[in-house]
């Protein structure tokens, strides 16, 4: 079994089956749905599930966004909901291939330029800072939390290291993702990072 050749398959039916949704949200609806739902979901003194323990972000919380490629959910939105309640928002930004993320201040109208992959991040003399929770694009999720991404291993890196940081709390990761992106079954291996929760236009949930 070619287990490459597999997971290249599996990410182009995924390819497919995201821009297949962005095409199919023709008035762009999803991406408000999903902001409505993570703020409703993560605000202070909310709980994402009956049986959750986590009691909301802190109103001044580093919270790492993406700027959208391709077909990926429009979080622009969600940010700038984000910064009216007071967070603090951080976008990624390749520092070299196999290191894990660095992510710089960036709050909307500062400027952007083009980085690794041709994704907009904030320019070099932005300030770095550690993020509590991250917006995570990806081409598919499953029940379990598992995560189907571009291959490069960008976010599982960046997860390691944040998640092995010492004295400090682990922070959250939050797939965005179009509820047709949900797969039953992803797999995975050592060195893969399970997301926290996954919100789309339909839900908000948690993985235990």
């Amino acid at each position: 079994m070619d287990e490459a050749a597999d997971k290249q398959r599996l990410r182009a039916a995924a390819r497919k089956i995201r821009a297949d949704a962005q095409a199919a949200d023709r008035d762009g609806l999803a991406a408000d749905q999903v902001a409505a739902r993570f703020i409703a979901a993560f605000s202070r003194g909310s709980r994402l599930g009956p049986d959750s323990d986590h009691a909301g972000l802190r109103p001044d919380a580093v919270v790492a966004g993406y700027w959208p490629l391709g077909s990926e959910l429009d979080v622009r939105p969600l940010m700038i909901r984000l910064v009216a309640a007071g967070a603090a928002l951080v976008l990624p930004v390749v520092r070299a291939a196999g290191q894990p993320l660095e992510f710089r201040r960036w709050q909307p109208g500062d400027p952007l330029q083009p980085g690794e992959y041709g994704v907009m991040q904030p320019l070099s003399t932005a300030p770095v800072a550690i993020p509590a929770l991250l917006l995570v694009p990806l081409l598919a999720f499953d029940k379990d939390g598992w995560r189907l991404g571009y291959g490069a291993g960008y976010y599982d890196r960046t997860l390691a290291e944040l998640r092995d940081r010492q004295g400090t709390e682990p922070p959250l990761a939050i797939g965005i993702a179009y509820a047709a992106q949900e797969m039953p079954a992803l797999p995975h291996h050592a060195g893969d990072h399970k997301l926290d929760g996954v919100v789309t236009e339909q839900a908000a949930r948690r993985f235990i």
